[in-house]
């Protein structure tokens, strides 16, 4: 019996150790990354990249979106900056491409993770619970593809929350996949557009106006975006109401 209990302790603890490194990882990336993600060290760094990308066209992509995988997949500072780069160093196109590769890659990592260490268990307490907790969950299930995309659209939901909070609410893996790639596409377009600025920006001794997204003629579109991913719920709640 001992022995059958050590089992279950070892194999839920193996389950957990993926999101249990991925945190440690983060953590101990926040206190010594900061420095070498940063935008001083892209315009520092600025002449050996494109010295590098032109000589290593294909090594330069594969090593960016790898790079990009890491950062987002273990939560580092510094996806901001990645994206910019992707932009300085490819152009809006492909750039923006490579952006959504990686990123897309990284949060499928965090979230397979997170789900193994705790989504079916958490999952399924929200199921068995009662009161608000569980209209919460019943609402995400009926509209999932409608708040995916929302939270990967509205700029101030944190990138890693959009990651998280799928894995525990039994998303399946598909459908993150597909809601993470085109949701982000819109944010990623801009933030791209502006790396691919940042040869002027540097010659100016500026910084880039990371902002931009919040400015009428962007945010404006990214919410018609939003409008649209609720329109179903909308639609749906009417419907309910009118009993049709």
């Amino acid at each position: 019996m001992a022995d059958m209990m050590t089992n279950t302790e070892k194999s839920a603890f193996q389950k957990k150790l993926p999101i249990l490194i991925i945190v440690a990882v983060a953590l101990l990336g926040a206190f010594t990354l900061r420095d070498y993600l940063s935008f001083d060290a892209l315009r520092d760094n600025r002449e050996a990249l494109i010295a590098f990308r032109d000589a290593n066209y294909l090594l330069a992509v594969l090593g960016f979106i790898a790079i990009y995988v890491v950062i987002v997949a273990f939560s580092l500072p510094g996806a901001a900056i990645a994206t910019l780069t992707g932009g300085f160093l490819f152009a809006t196109f492909p750039g923006f491409i490579y952006n959504i590769i990686g990123a897309t890659i990284g949060a499928t990592a965090i979230f397979s993770a997170a789900r193994m260490g705790f989504g079916d268990k958490l999952a399924a307490k929200m199921e068995s619970s009662e009161g608000l907790v569980k209209k919460i969950k019943d609402g995400i299930d009926e509209n999932q593809w409608s708040v995916l995309f929302l939270i990967r659209l509205v700029p101030a939901v944190p990138f890693f929350v959009a990651n998280l909070v799928p894995a525990l609410v039994e998303v399946p893996l598909r459908r993150f996949v597909i809601s993470t790639f085109f949701g982000i596409i819109p944010g990623s377009i801009v933030y791209t557009s502006v790396g691919a600025g940042l040869g002027e920006v540097f010659e100016r001794g500026d910084t880039p106006n990371l902002g931009i997204i919040f400015e009428p003629h962007i945010l404006l579109p990214i919410l018609g975006l939003c409008a649209l991913a609720l329109l179903p719920i909308i639609l749906k709640a009417v419907r309910g109401k009118e009993g049709i």
